[in-house]
């Protein structure tokens, strides 16, 4: 089961009164993202009284009134409020990548072969191989086909970091639809030369 469908499951425990605490609860449980720690970026809060990502959420919940909220409109809520995307983090579940984002692993499993890092707010993102990639295959970087994919989407080369670096020139954090052609370049190559591995 996916991790998404797990948090279905846990939220309808709840029926209708859901509040940010249980909301908070379930994303740690089943996603290991610890909300409390993580920084808001909605555009709505800004120059508002500053909000806690808890605040935040329950702002958000009340939007939604009597009407039924789903899984996925928490899942798309949180998204908005902290760019956290539970959904893509679902679907990495054995997909070989770890990804390190928010100060935390988010996706992390020992027979990984790559790792996507974000760092500080999301603005930039690195692509390495992992230790096992490296044991595993001989290589000492990223192969070949996963250098050009990477290039081809704008990633460069970074020495000093020894690794595949994006960093958004609009100093915003990096877009879903460009970690999804990150994501999708990766797992392209993993399906299509490393899935013995």
């Amino acid at each position: 089961m996916k991790k998404a469908e797990m948090m279905d499951q846990h939220l309808d425990s709840y029926a209708k009164k859901i509040s940010s605490s249980e909301i908070c609860y379930v994303v740690d449980l089943i996603f290991k993202v610890n909300l409390d720690e993580t920084p808001t970026l909605s555009k709505e809060m800004e120059g508002t009284l500053p909000f806690t990502g808890r605040e935040a959420i329950d702002f958000q919940l009340q939007q939604y009134g009597n009407r039924e909220i789903t899984g996925a409109d928490i899942r798309k809520l949180i998204n908005d409020i902290f760019g956290v995307n539970l959904e893509a983090i679902s679907s990495l579940e054995g997909s070989r990548i770890s990804l390190y984002s928010k100060d935390q692993w988010i996706v992390q499993h020992e027979k990984d072969l790559f790792v996507v890092y974000t760092g500080a707010r999301d603005v930039d993102v690195k692509v390495f191989p992992t230790n096992y990639f490296m044991e595993q295959t001989g290589l000492v970087g990223l192969p070949t086909d996963l250098q050009h994919a990477l290039t081809n989407i704008g990633y460069y080369y970074n020495e000093k970091m020894d690794s595949y670096y994006f960093s958004n020139p609009s100093g915003e954090a990096v877009p879903d639809a460009f970690k999804g052609q990150t994501i999708g370049a990766i797992l392209g190559v993993i399906r299509h030369s490393f899935s013995k591995l």
